[in-house]
């Protein structure tokens, strides 16, 4: 049995670095890696999805430029893009990730980790072969979430795509359905109509895209999507499935009776966590619902101080930096520095939806900030009145929020709609999570002519309110 401080089960970003931040604290540490090291976000989400969303993006804000339209007469390299992808990817070779770790002292192990009690870890390579490793101080899981699949009539009897399938297309199906209005969904649908998709209908169950935002940003995304001839169908059940053959058309039929048709269908109705074979039971840990692990603010497993989840796994924020940032004080609190409880994956969480209008948000909607009990005020803006945001050409419209803490005057919360608004984020996040007052805001003057002056209009819509007051 090979002993280390740390063992770390799952290479994805998370994982990488905890064992990372253990290391540079002084610890030894192993990481075990069943597929590619790096992650789904690396190899079939973040990269290779923005990679195929940028070039008609940059494509779509030429247009919108009236002196710049007129140059623009021919339409993106499909095959560019898509090799442009793969070179995002690395081609699928995780080997540069590879001489990362072991550049930073931590020891890889290839195949499925699984608990084999407290503090133990077995690895099975692909080859059979067993290899037991002891942690001294604690084991760290990262292994990250998988497409999830609704109990769908038919569904699980035909070849459909998730995340990894669209990700790695070779091709730009004729009509590609979407299920699921979320993140995926959205992104994937606007990126494989400008790609060259003549139907993409999206199909969500709830009653707006993006459902877990503020009402007006599904609203928003929706008209822009509608505009391109993306058909938008909310509040719609998918009842049941069905495929001619084994490559046919296939067909959704909705609760309603209509029946769309495709090519192929995008499967994207959220993620769970495939910790059904990490051993779990062999340390009395049952996964909850979606196999999401439960952890406190330090991110360890109740009633086992040696055991912690990072990133996706532990479900309290499903994006690549929040993993990083729980993974960055796990790494830390395992060398024994004292370091504070995660909270910024809960109170000031930002994440951007990269279509087109990007959507940007951190921290709290207005209704979860009413339901902790806050004294709310919300204040908006459009984006495209702003100066910056007019000479970014036509169709730049689209709403800014804040949500104010009345008593404390501090932003809880904060929306953005627009081209290019995820560059506006880190602004309000560093608002949101240093608590900075509405009055000390006041200081922060923004640049002219730039979008960030939006900030202005926003901080005068308060100062209308106080004045009425």
């Amino acid at each position: 049995m090979s002993t280390y401080d740390v063992v770390v089960i799952g290479a994805g970003p998370a994982g990488e670095n905890a064992a990372d931040y253990a290391i540079q604290r002084g610890l030894t540490a192993a990481i075990v890696e069943l597929e590619l090291v790096g992650g789904e976000c690396s190899y079939w989400g973040c990269m290779p999805s923005k990679a195929l969303l940028r070039p008609t993006e940059v494509l779509a804000a030429a247009k919108r430029v009236p002196a710049a339209a007129a140059a623009v007469t021919g339409e993106v390299d499909v095959a560019k893009v898509l090799k442009n992808r793969d070179a995002f990817t690395s081609n699928w070779d995780d080997k540069g990730q590879v001489d990362w770790l072991e550049g930073a002292g931590v020891e890889l192990f290839r195949g499925r980790g699984r608990l084999a009690g407290d503090k133990v870890v077995e690895v099975v390579a692909e080859d059979g072969t067993v290899t037991r490793l002891e942690a001294t101080k604690g084991v760290v899981i990262g292994v990250g979430t998988r497409a999830a699949h609704p109990p769908i009539e038919g569904l699980a009897d035909i070849q459909t795509w998730d995340n990894r399938d669209i990700t790695e297309a070779k091709e730009i199906p004729d009509r590609l359905v979407v299920l699921g209005g979320g993140v995926i969904g959205v992104e994937m649908a606007q990126a494989f109509q400008r790609l060259g998709a003549s139907e993409v209908p999206i199909i969500e169950a709830m009653d707006g895209l993006l459902p877990r935002e503020e009402p007006f940003v599904g609203q928003e995304l929706a008209t822009a999507l509608e505009a391109e001839g993306i058909s938008v169908e909310v509040g719609a059940m998918a009842t049941k499935v069905a495929r001619e053959g084994t490559d046919g058309p296939v067909t959704v039929t909705l609760d309603g009776g209509d029946v769309i048709t495709g090519d192929e269908l995008l499967v994207a109705v959220g993620r769970r966590a495939p910790t059904d074979d990490l051993g779990l039971e062999t340390v009395g840990v049952e996964p909850g619902r979606g196999g999401f692990i439960d952890v406190d603010d330090h991110l360890r497993v109740p009633g086992h101080d040696w055991l912690y989840v990072v990133g996706d796994a532990n479900g309290r924020a499903l994006l690549t930096h929040q993993g990083k940032y729980q993974a960055r004080l796990v790494g830390d609190a395992l060398a024994g520095v004292d370091v504070d409880p995660a909270w910024a994956d809960t109170e000031a969480m930002p994440r951007v939806v990269y279509t087109d209008p990007q959507i940007a948000a951190v921290g709290l909607t207005e209704e979860q900030a009413r339901e902790r009990g806050i004294d709310v005020l919300t204040v908006s803006y459009n984006v495209g009145h702003s100066a910056g945001g007019a000479l970014l050409g036509k169709g730049t419209d689209g709403t800014a929020q804040l949500v104010i803490d009345r008593d404390a005057r501090t932003i809880v919360g904060a929306t953005f709609v627009g081209p290019g608004v995820g560059e506006q984020l880190h602004a309000a996040t560093i608002a949101v999570a240093g608590e900075v007052t509405i009055d000390r805001l006041w200081h922060a003057v923004p640049p002219f002519p730039t979008v960030s002056e939006v900030w202005l209009r926003l901080l005068e819509e308060v100062r209308k309110v106080d004045l009425a007051g």
